[in-house]
């Protein structure tokens, strides 16, 4: 009778635990960085640089 009665109450308690069922997995989006800096950067500060260069040579 004994055994009888934890094999109930082990079968209630294993079937309480599977209750929901099975769920879709939740995917997060994926994260993508965009680069904010562009390539002419560069360019602007050397022809300041430049500029700066050549008008201190002038005077």
């Amino acid at each position: 009778m004994k055994k009888l009665v934890l094999a109930a109450t082990i079968s209630l308690a294993s079937t309480s635990a599977f209750a929901g069922g099975l769920a879709e997995p939740v995917m997060e989006p994926a994260v993508v960085e965009t680069q904010t800096s562009s390539s002419s950067g560069g360019i602007v500060v050397a022809l300041l640089l430049l500029l700066v260069i050549a008008a201190a040579a002038s005077n």
